[in-house]
């Protein structure tokens, strides 16, 4: 921990000495002129001069370096399948894949849908596009045709890469059929390349519908990776916005790779035999950081898996985690509350002693569940790694450093190297231990937004505008007499009840800490006197029984964990909650539910709209 505290005491002092370094560990085709340029703030440029290719640095450089012949993914499909990928294997693909899409007219700047299932060309898909300089746009393959519309209006893409479905708890997702149903009003795409995954019957349109095997059957499997400035856009990502209109949000390739490289070295701490699993799929930035791009730059074998954590039963992960002899393992809290919730007796089944490190990514994960996670999954031995970073930031920003920092359950601990996190009040001034205010990042990053695409003035009036050149993350947090940040939650999250400001995330970690309770969302309503009034939705474990006596014990059992003041006026029982497709709990809707205002905003990221429908007829 001294270590860290000068390191990062000098990487805050002299940040653009810090990422330089960390960047010359990278190949560049053309060093920079400039580290930083700031003088456009919020735009900026990072590493400008430049050159580099991203696909080059995930794959060529492994095979030049005599690592050809070593497996870069594991692949498990759902169904039972499996595929063991090499480098050189990867590179080939990704070349043949590239030569197949210029064959087609695709060229740099190009805007690249791609809709595919968690299968090995997914991330193909993403380095084919990186290589040869077209700007890759992933749509997770969960969502409807309607998703798919609005992303190819606002990106104006011109290339879709999907397949003809996906396996998903068993069913074939249709993903052909999701992708005509968006292109029936919609003409502006000239290709569609389509994977053979499922064998599902679909319909080719001549002229622009081709199937990948055929495509890529007589082309080369070399395809020179250019150099491209580094500041060249390497993704759009769409993230939820509280309008109707998904953010674009808009990654370029020499500062995102910095960061996301440098992080998953140090963060996962990774050694050369390790096998790395992050259960993500790659329709998130989870995905594009930490399957694709982190890992892949660093060189790292990994699992990728296709299907549900409880397909065909809920010891599904275990049996891969032993299977592979997973060392590292990358999951979301809400995941790990599933299995809670399933029952002890899946995990008893499975040798876990190969894992070393744990992780979490998404949301906070309540101390009850961080436990668990440690004694079940870890045995007690294994250092959890309890991430916090955004779709925004592009890579991890807070996070404890394995072997260095002391953990602590519920906290993401400190800011990584380089990053100069921070807790601002509303006048801007830094909050003391304790003292709930708003997360900032007050210094720019490598692997930081650039903006939202076609859209500038939104990127500033959302990010920029509460404190002058300084990130506004949109979450409350404290920190703790360690200098320990502790995320209570989005800002709209913030409940204020009485006039004191209580973190949704306290209230459900409380509910959670309960022996019935398996998880739980909490958001305010209107209250006449209170201002807000506390209402929480429980979902409870397996053959445990809802009633009045349990509400009442549940409502005791917050006031003496935080306080009477945090206590529910109202516990809703449900069978489930809803959540995005990465499983977090969409708390806004719970809010207009409760509120007794109808849904509406941005539903696009809902996994399930019959839990909604199901909530509001209880309402």
């Amino acid at each position: 921990m001294d270590d860290y505290e000068e390191l990062h005491a000098k990487s805050i002092a002299d940040p653009e000495a810090f990422w330089a370094e960390q960047a010359a560990e990278l190949s560049w085709q053309k060093s920079w002129h400039s580290v930083l340029d700031w003088n456009d703030a919020p735009f900026a440029k990072w590493f400008d001069g430049g050159k580099i290719n991203a696909a080059e640095n995930c794959l060529d450089r492994h095979v030049a370096d005599g690592r050809g012949d070593e497996v870069a993914i594991y692949w498990v499909g759902e169904p039972g399948d499996t595929r063991n990928i090499t480098f050189s294997e990867l590179l080939s693909e990704t070349c043949r894949f590239a030569n197949a899409m210029i064959a087609r007219g695709v060229k740099s700047g190009d805007r690249v849908l791609i809709y595919m299932p968690m299968v090995p060309e997914a991330a193909i898909a993403m380095l084919a596009c990186a290589r040869i300089g077209a700007v890759h746009s992933v749509v997770f393959g969960g969502f409807s045709a309607t998703s798919i519309k609005d992303r190819l209006e606002d990106s104006e893409a011109t290339t879709i890469i999907t397949a003809d479905g996906g396996w998903r708890r068993g069913n074939v997702v249709p993903l052909k059929a999701n992708v005509d149903e968006a292109l029936e009003n919609y003409d502006a795409v000239e290709n569609v390349f389509v994977l053979k995954r499922c064998e599902n019957e679909i319909k080719m349109t001549e002229g622009r519908d081709a199937w990948w095997h055929d495509a890529t059957a007589d082309m080369s499997d070399f395809c020179p990776a250019e150099g491209f400035d580094a500041e060249h856009p390497l993704f759009i990502l769409y993230t939820s916005g509280s309008t109707g209109k998904p953010k674009g949000i808009l990654h370029t390739t020499g500062g995102y790779l910095t960061g996301t490289a440098t992080t998953f070295k140090y963060v996962f701490d990774h050694q050369k035999d390790d096998i790395y699993w992050c259960t993500a799929d790659v329709g998130w930035i989870t995905g594009h950081s930490y399957i694709v791009y982190g890992p892949m730059a660093n060189g790292a074998a990994q699992v990728m898996y296709e299907g549900a954590p409880n397909q065909p039963d809920w010891d599904r992960f275990w049996q891969i985690v032993a299977e592979y002899k997973v060392t590292i393992f990358y999951t979301a809290p809400t995941a790990i509350r599933a299995f809670i919730k399933a029952g002890d007796h899946h995990v008893d089944k499975h040798d876990l002693s190969s894992l070393r490190l744990l992780g979490t990514v998404g949301e906070p994960i309540n101390p009850e569940a961080w436990m668990w996670y440690h004694e079940k999954i870890g045995a007690g031995r294994c250092p959890i790694v309890d991430t916090w970073w955004q779709t925004e930031t592009g890579a991890i920003m807070i996070t404890p450093l394995p072997g260095a920092t002391p953990l602590k359950p519920g906290t993401a601990t400190r800011p990584f190297l380089g990053i100069d996190a921070a807790i601002l009040d509303e006048t801007g001034e830094e909050c003391g231990p304790n003292e709930g205010g708003k997360l900032v990042i007050r210094k720019p990053w490598p692997s930081m937004l650039r903006t939202i695409y076609k859209d500038p003035e939104r990127f500033k009036e959302t990010y920029w505008n509460e404190y002058e050149g300084i990130y506004l993350a949109g979450d409350g947090a404290r920190t703790d007499d360690d200098s320990y940040f502790w995320i209570v939650g989005r800002l709209d999250d913030v409940l204020n009840v009485s006039g004191h400001r209580l973190g949704t995330a306290e209230v459900e970690s409380a509910l959670v800490s309960h022996e019935a309770v398996a998880e739980a969302a909490a958001v305010g309503r209107p209250h006449d006197i209170k201002g807000q009034a506390v209402v929480a939705f429980v979902t409870l474990k397996e053959g445990i029984d809802h009633g009045d006596e349990l509400a009442l014990e549940l409502r005791q059992h917050v006031g003496a964990e935080i306080g009477a003041i945090a206590k529910p006026d109202d516990i809703r029982f449900t069978q489930t909650l809803p959540k995005t497709r990465s499983g977090k709990i969409m708390r806004r809707l719970l809010k207009e539910i409760v509120s007794g205002g109808e849904v509406k905003g941005d539903t696009t990221t809902l996994e399930d709209f019959n839990v909604v429908a199901s909530l509001q007829k209880e309402d």
